[in-house]
């Protein structure tokens, strides 16, 4: 490495000038990759919580973005997937609740200064530093690229640094498994700062509390919701898709008879249950039990029958899913309208992210035609 390349490190501030810039507001910036229709496992993992952020008056400011750029680093050869499933993920998000006078929704590929910081910042990262990131890695593995991995997939934390960095996000809610994404956003707002001046903002992340929020597998049992397992409840399907899903959740295998005492851990149907049922709930649709562990003591010992347990857990989820099936039908019947919200969005998204990068530009000295002293300087020298 160059001597005059800094080397990105999480202590590496030490006796230095800080890097540190204190934020002026609390803001969000979270988001999705548009490769397909939102399911139940967004809604307990991220949305649900976004419409809870959005709500609580805590934040300033909220950025949801559509991250289509980010989806073709590994759809290069599929762009049609991506530009088809904008419009279903918009959809998804206003159906749960995300106002857009609360929360700005925009398209990552709209907003060009993204890319243009994700320039800089490639500088201030060694090719090491990103193949250490071990989200990266298991993010190849599980896509099977092996060593054909494209440069846009390989260094999209980087390109996750400016998506943050871009909008000053205070916050950034994740999953555990995302960790070491923001520690590398973190690592390259130190080392522009220590190496530029104070300009970028360190992100926190915002981990779900609860364990069933933490992620929900699919009806199969399996860790992952999929399209192409077909085990996934899409926030768009119709009731009677979400009974035929609900009716074919696995449950437990050694269960096979009414008496069978039964196990309540792995088992789909009571992993869902933790995620979407209420104490209000029993009294609605199931009154000979109080509360969920009760229902979970008598599946234990025996004698509460699958069919029962996925009957209850079907009236939860139309409770849940049926207002936001409903909103979203509104909106699917005003398609421009939508369109316009997200070029408004866009537009909004633009002129932060431009702001950001005025600032950047300003602290690495390349605002040539902004800086007056500069030509001054120069004008100066060439009399003499």
């Amino acid at each position: 490495m160059s001597k005059d390349m800094p080397e990105c490190s999480s202590d590496a501030h030490d006796g230095e000038a800080t890097s540190f810039v204190e934020p002026q507001q609390k803001i969000i910036l979270t988001g999705d990759r548009p490769t397909g229709r939102l399911h139940v496992g967004h809604y307990v993992g991220s949305l649900r919580e976004r419409v809870a952020l959005q709500n609580s008056g805590t934040f300033d400011e909220i950025f949801i973005m559509i991250a289509d750029a980010q989806a073709l680093t590994d759809n290069a050869d599929n762009p049609e997937k991506v530009r088809q499933n904008i419009v279903e993920v918009a959809l998804d998000y206003l159906s749960c609740g995300i106002d857009p006078a609360k929360t700005t929704i925009f398209i990552q590929s709209q907003i060009p200064e993204l890319f243009e910081l994700t320039s800089y910042y490639m500088n201030l990262v060694t090719v090491a530093r990103v193949q250490r990131n071990p989200t990266v890695k298991s993010e190849i593995q599980m896509r099977g690229f092996a060593a054909d991995v494209p440069c846009g997939f390989f260094t999209y934390p980087i390109s996750q640094a400016s998506d943050i960095t871009a909008f000053k996000a205070t916050t950034v809610p994740v999953g555990v498994d995302q960790l070491p994404m923001i520690e590398q956003t973190r690592e390259i707002v130190r080392s522009f700062n220590r190496t530029y001046g104070p300009v970028l903002i360190e992100p926190e992340a915002l981990i779900p509390t609860e364990e069933s929020s933490k992620r929900l597998p699919g009806i199969d049992g399996k860790a992952k919701m999929s399209k192409s397992l077909g085990n996934g409840i899409y926030l768009a399907d119709s009731p009677e898709e979400v009974a035929a899903k609900v009716r074919s959740m696995y449950t437990d295998p050694a269960h096979v008879n009414l008496a069978d005492p039964g196990h309540v851990e792995g088992n789909a149907v009571f992993t869902y249950l933790d995620a979407f049922c209420k104490p209000e709930h029993f009294a609605e649709f199931l009154p000979e039990y109080a509360s969920l562990d009760e229902l979970k003591d008598h599946y234990r010992r025996g004698g509460l029958g699958d069919v029962k347990c996925k009957q209850f857990l079907n009236k939860i989820l139309e409770e849940t899913l049926s207002p936001i099936r409903a909103r979203r039908h509104e909106w699917e019947c005003n398609i421009p309208a939508l369109y316009d919200l997200l070029a408004a969005g866009c537009k909004r998204a633009q002129a932060a992210a431009g702001e950001t990068l005025s600032e950047v530009k300003r602290a690495m000295r390349i605002d040539y035609f902004a800086d007056e002293g500069l030509i001054a300087e120069q004008t100066q020298r060439y009399r003499s």
